[in-house]
């Protein structure tokens, strides 16, 4: 008995200890943040170690303040690693960022700031679960942002099946997959290896921790009923800003008061609906403009309103939701209902590009509940992606050394 309540002890300790690590969001003042490494739309970047990693963002002042980057090196889990900095990274870090320049021919004043890994001074060493932190000059954290590097040693085969549970069968996508290790050698998988599924490269939904059920030769297989499964959700709405003068995609008319307002179509609750293809980039946004060169200081910002219709409800709120701020739920994206209206309405300032965006509930337990407004359909289309962590026995970090990606538009049965 005593030596249960020590093993008890330990593991509550070590929960107080380490923690995961979250993500810090931005101040208003910060706005468009672009996280990317090999795509033009910006999403959670998971790039080969040898690949570029670009983080671009508008700070809405003209004061041209200093801010400076730091890198750290997470587990698996998000737990701090045990390396130190010269472990995982080549040269320095806690730099000042030095390519940023001022708004052009804007309406909204700001400067965009540019920073690429690896530069002149800084360069990514191993593999691995990554956060970036911009700090100003006070060495106060402005925001933080997730990333992770991969080595290419095990190949993985990702199929996406409907659900194996009948009671979800019209609603659940389940995501097999198989890590096949003839290329490397891998010593007690299922202690050693672990692994993430991301849904649409949103990180607050993923999956992680399931180990191999079968070992079939050179084969780790994963073949789970529930555990592997996501709601489907639905295709994401979108709008299109990149010309404010005039209506694009999604726009039902333009005003110009301090800024260009662009108000969308209202939209309706989708839950009870029939499912209907509409092609999305799932959840991600590009800023793009019309008839310009350089839309990192040439695009403006509009204040975008959104509106729902919705019943009123007592104890749940409704966000918009989506990439554009790092699928944040928060006051700036919170619903306020019209009464009469009958709406739910929301303004939101974004720079001039192409946005997808879907409704989302918060109940009254602060738990996110996606499909309520949206709803589930086993046919939506949605990208996965599976990342295989690896921690030899006696390492201190754990390497990431596979990535395999499945869509849903080859979903069977």
């Amino acid at each position: 008995m005593l030596k249960h309540f020590y093993f008890l002890f330990i593991f509550l300790l070590s929960t107080l200890c380490f923690s995961q690590v979250e993500e810090v969001e931005p101040s208003d003042l910060i706005k468009t943040i672009t996280f990317k490494s090999n795509t033009n739309q910006s999403e959670l970047p998971i790039l080969n170690l040898n690949e570029r990693l670009t983080l671009e963002f508008d700070v809405l002042s003209p004061d041209e303040d200093d801010f400076y980057y730091v890198i750290e090196h997470y587990n698996f889990d998000w737990t701090k690693s045990k390396l130190i900095k010269s472990e995982y990274l080549k040269g320095l870090d806690n730099l000042r960022i030095v390519n940023y320049e001022n708004s052009f021919n804007t309406y909204q004043i700001y400067s965009n700031y540019r920073l690429q890994i690896p530069n002149t001074q800084t360069r990514l060493k191993v593999s691995g679960n990554y956060l970036i932190k911009i700090l100003n000059e006070y060495d106060e954290i402005v925001f933080s942002r997730k990333f992770m590097v991969y080595e290419n040693l095990a190949s993985v085969g990702v199929q996406i099946k409907r659900s194996r549970d009948v009671a979800h069968v019209n609603t659940k996508q389940s995501v097999d997959f198989v890590i096949n290790t003839t290329n490397y050698r891998f010593n007690n998988p299922k202690q050693t290896i672990n692994t993430v599924i991301l849904q649409n490269n949103n990180l607050k939904t993923s999956i992680a921790g399931l180990k191999p059920q079968y070992i079939l030769g050179n084969e780790l297989i994963y073949r789970y009923t529930t555990e592997s499964s996501f709601w489907g959700g639905n295709e994401y709405l979108y709008f299109e800003t990149k010309d404010v003068r005039g209506t694009n995609l999604g726009v039902q008319f333009t005003d110009l008061n301090t800024l260009y307002h662009s108000y969308l179509y209202t939209d309706v609750n989708r839950y009870n609906r029939e499912y209907t293809y509409n092609p999305d980039i799932n959840g991600n946004f590009q800023v793009t403009i019309l008839d310009r060169e350089n839309p990192s200081i040439e695009a403006d910002y509009t204040v975008v309103h959104f509106s729902l219709k919705n019943p009123e409800l007592t104890n749940e709120s409704i966000h918009v939701y989506g990439s554009y701020n790092n699928y944040a739920l928060n006051d700036s994206n919170k619903m306020i209902f019209n009464p009469k209206r009958g709406v739910y309405e929301v303004a939101i300032k974004l720079k001039q590009g192409f946005y997808n965006y879907k409704y989302v509930l918060v109940n009254a337990q602060n738990e996110l509940e996606e499909g309520v407004i949206s709803g589930d359909f086993y046919e939506t289309e949605n990208n996965y992606k599976v990342l295989v962590y690896y921690r030899d026995l006696g390492a201190r970090y754990d390497r990431i050394v596979g990535l395999g990606e499945g869509n849903s538009t080859q979903i069977s049965n």
